[in-house]
């Protein structure tokens, strides 16, 4: 993962300072300068931040002066990448006023860097008239537009604002996803599936409704588009979704294991396990193979977390074995307590099996 510095160095920073004083800005740009000897410290959201009030104190404080410099910049080649992501951020501090022209800039910069968090003040200050706007880049010719038109939309996007209206009813912006889910760029189609399953995450299913529509009339890639958008119901074993990917949670197999190799690991080794599923019906089998582990907390309940194994299809009779290493590796989005874990095998979203071990934590 790249550090905050090398995605928006002081040097980029500066670079840009150069740019936007060409293009009409502050002479020298003063703000950007002192903002690029000072970022040390700042994450990358801080910087963004830092530097987007940097760009507005050194751009015309009205709509035409300000649109005015950005789109001289937008004629230099140099104006591309991590530099233009701040600008992308000062779009709507001014341009909600004037809003459709300020939605028309985004529309013109997401090809230098995707400014699918800028767009989201505006589907929160007015959800409908943003959305008229939106539904437009869906038949964009730029893929970049495009994207845009799904990425930006998503209620729950990652390291952005969420959009609390359609958190609560996604249904109002579903008409993006019917136009892009089958679109020619898998960089699209792929943030589709991310939206479908962000829609998931409090709508299931609506999520498996959609999906469902999209199937009946499937191309080729209708398929991946559906199963990475369902990925989230599938790992929690949600019967509707796994019986629309043809994975039925009654499927007739026997399972050996998850036979643990470990019973003991520390924090920072790896807890082993070897498995066997046997497909025992008639017909062949399509099989989503999970593992759970259920970490104990400091009070000592535990709570559960769903890993991908593998998915596979078996012919009847047929035996799919493997040897499974976890890795307990320190993460900061996780700590370890010492006690007895337990993983399971998930079958089709049903647990088949499990098999206690015991964690070692510092």
């Amino acid at each position: 993962m790249p550090t905050a510095d090398e995605l928006l160095s002081a040097e980029t920073v500066r670079s840009l300072a150069r740019l936007l004083a060409r293009a009409g800005g502050r002479r020298s740009a003063p703000a950007l300068r002192a903002r690029a000897d000072a970022l040390d410290g700042l994450s990358y959201s801080g910087r963004v931040a830092a530097v987007r009030d940097a760009v507005l104190a050194d751009l015309p404080a009205d709509w035409p002066g300000f649109e005015a410099v950005v789109r001289t910049a937008l004629a230099d080649p140099g104006f591309e990448g991590w530099m233009t992501f701040p600008v992308n951020e000062a779009v709507p501090v001014r341009g909600l006023e004037v809003f459709e022209p300020g939605l028309a800039l985004l529309h013109d910069l997401t090809p230098r860097l995707t400014a699918e968090s800028a767009v989201r003040p505006f589907l929160r200050a007015d959800p409908a008239r943003a959305l008229a706007v939106v539904q437009k880049w869906a038949d964009d010719p730029d893929p970049h537009v495009r994207r845009l038109a799904s990425e930006g939309t998503r209620p729950r996007l990652p390291w952005a604002p969420q959009l609390p209206a359609f958190v609560a009813d996604p249904r109002p912006a579903l008409p993006v996803l019917d136009a892009l889910y089958h679109d020619e760029s898998e960089y699209v189609r792929r943030s589709v599936s991310n939206h479908l399953n962000d829609i998931s995450r409090d709508h299931p299913a609506l999520a498996v409704e959609t999906a469902a529509r999209w199937l009946t009339g499937a191309t080729g890639t209708t398929d991946r588009v559906v199963r990475h958008g369902l990925r989230t119901l599938v790992k929690a074993g949600r019967p509707e979704a796994l019986t629309l990917l043809g994975h039925s949670p009654d499927v007739p197999v026997s399972v050996r294991g998850p036979v643990v190799t470990t019973p003991r690991v520390a924090v920072g080794e790896y807890l082993v396990f070897d498995y066997a599923v046997t497909n025992t019906g008639v017909l062949p089998a399509e099989l989503v193979v999970d593992y759970v582990v259920h970490h104990t907390k400091a009070n000592g309940t535990r709570t559960p977390k769903v890993f991908k194994l593998v998915t596979r299809a078996l012919g009847p009779g047929e035996t799919l074995t493997g040897t499974k290493r976890h890795s307990f590796k320190p993460i900061t989005t996780r700590r370890y307590h010492s006690g007895d874990h337990l993983v399971q095998l998930q079958i089709n979203g049903r647990v088949r099996g499990e098999a206690v071990f015991s964690l070692d934590a510092p």
